[in-house]
């Protein structure tokens, strides 16, 4: 194993760390190693084989990453967003599997040129914690992570422990309040065009079928205060469409977004 990589497992495996896609931090940030983390040989093909858990979807053209560097990284991540990128806390911190390579490349830049203020991601987007290689191999790994949406089928003979690995693999978002039906309509009408008819996201958006409703409803709250830009084109936030529609017709956004991966 990568002596730099060795070092990331062991700190995640000791450490509960406080990183998040944008959720509260879980506790005090930690405390930064002194000696500082070497710089990141190129970026290798990716293995011919996916990594673990993962989807094996394909990267953009002319992206080469290494997938097992990236689920090495990804032990950091895992403290919070869980192993399979699973998010956790009910939405505090949000569901990352499966988010495209684009979305999440773009994310962690923010994070790192602090264009996205969140506390807890500053301690491990500093360069030599996340030189911008690991970027590209993280979002890699991330982007191929698949969470399954219906319940197993058991065989007899599949003892307990396979049963309750298999049932952590699951997903699914509850089922939010509001009215479905006009949800549905006005997702279709104000959302699609960027984040895909069934809300599985487009390269730069991201998905929101399958997040947590409690995280978008917070996003959306940030948004509309001007605390995250929503649209990037808008130079006024005011005109931007999270601003325009009424409390009720984004809870009814959230009832429908919360029936997409049933």
């Amino acid at each position: 194993m990568n002596k730099r990589y060795k070092k990331i497992s062991i700190l995640a495996g000791c450490l509960a760390l406080a990183i998040s896609f944008g959720g509260p931090a879980a506790g005090k940030p930690l405390k930064k190693a002194k000696a500082a983390v070497p710089a990141a040989s190129a970026p290798v093909a990716a293995p011919s084989v996916p990594a673990p858990e993962t989807a094996g979807s394909t990267l953009p053209a002319g992206i080469k990453a290494d997938l097992e560097a990236g689920q090495q990284i990804n032990g950091v991540c895992a403290a919070c967003h869980g192993p399979l990128g699973q998010g956790g806390k009910k939405g505090e911190y949000p569901r990352i599997a499966g988010l495209s390579f684009e979305y999440i490349q773009e994310q962690l830049h923010k994070f790192k040129a602090r264009k996205r203020i969140n506390i807890p991601m500053f301690p491990y987007t500093e360069e030599r914690e996340l030189p911008d290689s690991d970027i590209v191999h993280i979002a890699a790994y991330i982007s191929q992570l698949k969470l399954e949406t219906a319940m197993p089928v058991f065989r007899e003979n599949e003892d307990a422990l396979v049963r309750l690995q298999a049932m952590e693999k699951v997903f699914n978002v509850p089922r939010a309040e509001g009215d479905v039906e006009a949800g549905a309509k006005t997702y279709k009408s104000e959302c699609a065009f960027c984040h895909g008819a069934e809300g599985q996201g487009k390269k730069g958006r991201p998905m929101l079928a399958g997040q947590y409703t409690r995280y978008l409803n917070r996003q959306i709250g940030l948004f509309i205060k001007g605390e995250r830009i929503h649209d990037e084109d808008l130079k006024d936030r005011t005109q931007d469409v999270l601003n325009q529609l009424k409390p009720e017709e984004l809870q009814n956004i959230l009832a429908y977004l919360s029936t997409l991966d049933d």
